[in-house]
């Protein structure tokens, strides 16, 4: 899990840089639920540009 995030992160980070034009501010959303089975993370990277968005997310 800490390397999926880790990608999601480097991602995210070089999208947001510029490199290929202007910056793409990038949305980050997480979260933790409490069950009966455990406890469970969740997050997510998205990308918003024009009509075209993308969001990766465990």
């Amino acid at each position: 899990m800490k390397r999926i995030l880790a990608v999601l992160l480097s991602l995210s980070i070089l999208a947001a840089c510029g490199a290929d034009g202007e910056p793409v501010q990038p949305t980050v959303s997480g979260g933790v639920s409490v069950s009966r089975s455990g406890v469970h993370a969740t997050g997510g990277v998205g990308l918003n540009r024009g009509p075209f968005s993308v969001f990766l997310g465990l």
